[in-house]
């Protein structure tokens, strides 16, 4: 079971860096309970082992002027494994693609797309993503608003498997 060999400390470490990625050692520190050399040791293991995979300023789009995000599903002609690599290869080139997941069922790949304006999705949709290699379809649905945007995991449920486990 993945994250089975992290301790309570390290989760608790992990969430409150997901909270704030900003606070210094010492404060983490004191929020989980132990001194600043073992914290920082415990942090930069987990960045080692993968568990962060990075710190982020979450930014307001729309203050920025992208007003306009959309869901693009994508149907592939071909689902080879050879195709499905390509396809993510080339979301991960366009800027305008902020997330790429591979899905099971009818739609193969979903997209979020962030944009200026509908202008500059149309043009991306028509010069880029419905001309790319092996596109059999694209549907999109416009985001009239947002809400929740949480990122990262919920720490809480985490938590509660584990006091079950024990």
């Amino acid at each position: 079971m993945p994250g089975a060999k992290l301790d309570p400390i390290d989760r608790k470490i992990l969430a409150e860096l997901q909270a704030d990625g900003r606070m210094t050692n010492v404060e983490l520190a004191r929020r989980v309970g132990i001194s600043a050399p073992p914290c920082l040791r415990r942090v930069r293991t987990l960045e080692e082992a993968g568990y962060i995979r990075g710190y982020h300023a979450r930014i307001d789009a729309r203050e920025l002027g992208f007003e306009v995000q959309v869901f693009a599903m994508v149907r592939l002609h071909r689902q080879n494994e050879a195709d499905l690599n390509a396809f993510e290869s080339r979301c991960r080139e366009w800027s305008l693609v902020r997330e790429c997941h591979m899905l099971n069922g009818e739609i193969d790949f979903i997209l979020k797309c962030v944009a200026p304006d509908l202008s500059s999705f149309q043009r991306f949709l028509t010069e880029e993503l419905l001309a790319a290699d092996n596109v059999a379809s694209v549907k999109t649905s416009l985001v009239i608003r947002n809400a929740k945007d949480e990122p990262g995991v919920p720490f809480d449920v985490l938590e509660e498997r584990h006091a079950a486990e024990a």
